[in-house]
């Protein structure tokens, strides 16, 4: 592996990179929707009211015609009925719950004939919610067993040159290796510093993607900070094609991939997926010019339940850094509270006994559970996309101290430019140690 890994070129190219933030577009009318307490937390117990006030460029609007709906998060609401705001706002009382939880007040404002929607997600006390699933007896044994199976392919890496994509100070390359059964490939983009030199030994960060079919980009501000990164995909194609073909892809084979043999514990699409995120750790750190003691890894949703599980099925793993994971307390709609990404039993959707038992064996808490790195987490109370209750129960089932929580409760299924700043920063001040 190393004959070929230990050569690099210095590229002379231009390329500028655009990160684009995957927030809300701002609208002139907003829907602004609050808890009166201003960290949005309460105790089981304690009446919640939402301030509501629609505006115009900042400014309240009287007599708009609001509809409203107050319910658990995920569930069906338990009160909804239209009003008219006279002075532009008004105070409503959502009431309380009796168990650990989130309460939603959601508002739908019509102006113009157009629709614009608020939401605001009261806590209360959040450090109590408790996961509902539990990790099967042989949890440990499966996959042990998964590793060890995919540790007897062998990993045939590769790493080819993309000129295109490099910058003066960052060399880019498409990484892959086998993964899973033979012929099968796992790739990635990866940054590496331009100025590296022979025998240099740099941390990296492994980023595991969320979900869906796209190409990786790469990171390269850490790359420029002296991090090598890899931007792993998950789908088994390469990372570096056009637009059109994740697109296609995305529309065809790749359809609902989180759904596929979910039936069946042994072929679940994510045991592939599991095991292949380990094994890119593996493969960071074979390569000579990375210090296989210093690798953290770090994502989002999909990726940020990648991020807990590599963590865990890995040991070489020093750090994780996680957005909202996604596949957390699947079960919760079992127990009528709000389950994790992708909602397979929500409703009763495919809620079938089998289902129900490959869950067990993929669901992120039964891998934080047994998480013991450092960890920096962070998500808000909007999210329904991977809602808070199941992230939430996530984060309280991890039993190390040195985690740290950041929550932005009104953030939806996006992130601010400073949780993404501050999660960078954390990750390579722990890999500096």
């Amino acid at each position: 592996m190393r004959r070929f890994l230990s050569i690099f070129v210095a590229i002379v190219a231009t390329f500028n990179v655009y990160v684009a933030e995957a927030q809300p577009k701002q609208t002139i009318i907003t829907v602004a929707v609050a808890p009166e307490n201003t960290d949005w937390q309460y105790e089981c117990g304690d009446d919640v009211t939402f301030s509501l006030t629609v505006c115009k460029s900042g400014i309240p609007l009287k007599g708009v015609e609001v509809y409203y709906e107050i319910s658990e998060d995920m569930m069906s609401p338990h009160k909804k009925g239209n009003i008219t705001l006279e002075d532009g706002t008004m105070q409503i009382e959502a009431g309380t719950m009796k168990r650990p939880g989130f309460l939603r007040l959601r508002a739908w404002a019509t102006y113009d004939g157009k629709r614009y929607v608020g939401t605001a997600t009261a806590g209360l006390d959040i450090d109590r919610i408790e996961p509902t699933t539990s990790a099967p007896k042989d949890f440990d044994e499966f996959w042990a067993k998964a590793i060890a199976d995919n540790n007897k392919l062998e990993m045939l890496p590769r790493l080819e040159l993309v000129p295109e994509k490099c910058t003066p100070t960052v060399n880019v390359y498409s990484a892959s290796f086998q993964n899973l059964r033979n012929g099968c490939r796992m790739y990635g983009t990866m940054c590496v510093p331009a100025n590296i030199k022979q025998g240099d030994k740099l941390p990296a960060i492994l980023i595991v993607p969320g979900a869906g079919c796209r190409a990786r980009t790469g990171y390269y501000t850490e790359a420029e900070q002296g991090f090598v990164t890899l931007e792993l995909g998950i789908n088994h194609i390469p990372t570096v094609m056009d637009d059109e073909i994740y697109a296609q892809l995305k529309a065809g084979m790749m359809y609902e991939y989180q759904f596929y043999n979910m039936d069946n514990k042994d072929r679940y699409v994510y045991k592939g997926i599991y095991v292949g995120c380990a094994r890119a750790v593996d493969f960071l750190a074979e390569l000579d010019f990375i210090d296989a003691n210093r690798i953290g890894v770090m994502g989002g949703s999909q990726g940020g339940a990648l991020s807990i599980t590599t963590a865990v099925l890995n040991p070489k793993v020093k750090c994780l850094a996680v957005f909202y994971p996604a596949l957390a307390d699947l079960t919760g709609y079992l127990h009528g509270r709000g389950g994790g990404w992708p909602h397979p039993f929500r409703n009763g959707y495919m809620a079938t006994k089998e289902r129900i038992e490959t869950s067990r064996y993929y669901d992120v808490v039964n891998f934080a559970r047994k998480v013991s790195v450092p960890v920096f987490y962070s998500y808000g109370f909007n999210d329904m996309t991977c809602c808070p209750t199941s992230t939430t129960a996530a984060y309280n089932a991890i039993p190390t101290a040195d985690k740290e929580r950041w929550i932005v409760p009104e953030i939806e299924h996006w992130t601010y430019p400073e949780q993404n700043t501050a999660r960078s920063k954390w990750m390579m001040e722990q890999l500096k140690k």
